[in-house]
């Protein structure tokens, strides 16, 4: 299976992420999440109206290692006028996961409700 590809022909590497809201079947748009490497934070940013994170491969140099991004469904749902339970069900959805080629492509899509979520490694 050949590599993804950047719009100028050359292949895509790095990490990416995609949040769908699962509750109104749309993007995620605001959604803040946090990127660390090896325990360390180096990323933070929000969705895009697509719910995509699109600094999240330009500012970060993907190298070997754990991963973890952290994304804050509660408060995002909550600014969607959902009233969550006190605490809420998912409040923090935490993705731990392992980089063993840093010239490949990652692509880390959450689908996510207030009550539950999916992820898997996407292309």
């Amino acid at each position: 299976m050949a590599a993804p590809r950047r719009a100028g022909g050359g292949a895509m590497t790095g990490l990416t992420t995609h949040v769908l809201d699962t509750t109104h079947g749309r993007p995620a748009a605001g959604v803040a999440l946090t990127l660390y490497h090896e325990g360390e934070a180096v990323f933070r940013g929000a969705t895009n109206e697509d719910g995509r994170c699109p600094g999240l491969m330009n500012e970060t140099e993907l190298r070997k290692g754990r991963y973890r991004i952290e994304f804050s469904v509660a408060a995002y749902f909550r600014a969607q006028g959902i009233v969550l339970p006190e605490p809420p069900f998912l409040d923090v959805v935490a993705i731990d996961f392992g980089v063993a080629e840093p010239a490949g492509h990652y692509h880390v899509p959450l689908l996510v409700s207030p009550f539950g979520y999916s992820t898997y490694r996407g292309s």
